[in-house]
């Protein structure tokens, strides 16, 4: 990790920039593969998954009998965990839930407001060099949750035209109601247009690498909702002597094995601690089996030495961590003034892989400098509110005529006409 010494504010844009493309290094390929796909739907989907997959698929949806299969093929022990995870996830979000809400703004005016499910989501679940799992609980949980009629789910074969049996039997156990074997740009266009084989969506769910990122904000263009702007992952740790140096590295390298493009911050006012952490990473580094993908990512990482708390905070916000991890002698200090954050981790016990897999909270979360402006997947992601009201003779009386005055001043006459018959009625 590159070493930087309480760097000016001046620097700090420069210093936080992410590793990734700009959007228009990969945005010419994202607008090629949807137009072919929506030209020519299962034909380009099928001419792309062997492109980038590297397999021929006479068949794309996955059937009964695979599901079946790959159910038998997981381990019992991987089955209790995934039921542990199901069960905890499945108790934060219903704790989401939020009751009708109803006013009487005024005598005579009934104002309310309902929750609906979107009816038919699109999961994009990664898998290339790691199959995850568990964002298929992330995203299928609250979709069952939330009473989505249609949840339709994305993921990219093997080389032998496979889905890990561990997604499958996932998505199995959370209600998931059809899957296909694609991935990438041609899945996200697949959802945005619908194909014979995969049924387009109203919002589509999931992380991804860049083209991915980008292929959901184009799906936008064409009038289909999407989560959030979830690209490559990131975790900023800020620590002092609080910490225990081993426990920071391992977070480090556990969001920097998931992708040469993951970046990993560290920001403290120790730089003791800062050494450690490096010595850490040093010995750690060489036992993971993702060891070059994990060196790639560490090289586009920093440790950051600041003077105190507070400019630590102010670089923080400014970053706008998709991961934060707190581990100082003053958490409150973090923990209450905190303003850009996906999810945040406090102390020596709450790892990051913990809301990656198993403590409840989830895991799809906005990146690069998103979380300024945008949440993390919820319940709420899944719903719709629809707001009613019904106004009865005394109501329209009693704001019929601010109505009348209000569409005047805009120059909308029909507007106030709409009103002025109803009063002339009373």
């Amino acid at each position: 990790m590159k070493f930087i010494n309480n760097p000016s504010k001046e620097l700090w844009s420069k210093i936080l920039e992410r590793p990734t493309k700009t959007v228009d290094d990969i945005e010419k390929t994202v607008t090629q593969i949807f137009e072919e796909v929506q030209k020519n739907g299962d034909s380009a989907v099928n001419k792309y998954t062997q492109q980038f997959d590297g397999v021929s698929l006479k068949n794309n949806i996955v059937s009964t009998p695979e599901i079946n299969a790959a159910i038998e093929l997981v381990p019992q022990d991987l089955k209790e965990a995934i039921q542990l995870a199901k069960n905890n996830i499945t108790a934060f979000h219903k704790a989401q839930k939020t009751e009708k809400v109803y006013v009487e703004t005024a005598n005579g005016v009934a104002c309310w407001q309902e929750k609906r499910p979107i009816q038919k989501v699109g999961l994009y679940v990664p898998g290339g060099t790691a199959p995850l799992l568990s964002t298929v609980l992330m995203l299928a949980v609250p979709a069952q949750i939330a009473g989505c009629k249609e949840v339709v789910l994305c993921s990219p074969p093997d080389k032998n035209g496979a889905i890990n049996p561990a997604i499958l039997y996932t998505a199995n156990l959370c209600g998931v109601t059809k899957i296909i074997k694609v991935g990438g740009i041609q899945a996200i266009a697949g959802f945005t247009f619908g194909t014979e084989n995969i049924p387009q969506v109203y919002k589509i769910f999931g992380p991804g690498n860049q083209f991915v990122t980008v292929a959901k904000q184009l799906a936008t263009k064409y009038g289909v909702a999407i989560d959030m702007p979830a690209g490559p992952s990131e975790l900023l740790v800020v620590a002092d002597d609080a910490a225990n140096a081993s426990f920071v590295a391992a977070d480090l390298l556990s969001q920097a094995e998931h992708g040469v493009d993951s970046q990993v911050i560290l920001v403290s006012t120790s730089k003791k601690l800062i050494t450690e952490v490096a010595d850490e990473i040093e010995k750690q580094i060489k036992a993971l089996p993702r060891v070059e993908i994990a060196k790639k990512a560490i090289e586009n990482s920093k440790s950051i030495l600041v003077e105190n708390n507070e400019i630590a905070l102010d670089l923080i916000n400014q970053y706008g961590p998709e991961h934060f991890i707190v581990n100082t002698t003053n958490n409150n200090f973090f923990v209450d003034n905190i303003e850009n954050a996906g999810s945040v981790f406090i102390g020596n016990y709450t790892p990051e892989s913990a809301g990656d897999y198993a403590s409840g909270t989830n895991h799809t979360l906005p990146t690069n400098g998103f979380s300024k402006a945008y949440s993390g997947v919820n319940l709420d992601s899944f719903l719709k509110s629809i707001t009613f009201q019904e106004i009865n003779k005394e109501g329209i009386s009693s704001i019929g005529k601010a109505i009348e005055l209000m569409a005047v001043a805009e120059g909308l006459q029909a507007h106030k006409n709409a009103v002025t018959l109803r009063l002339k009625e009373l």
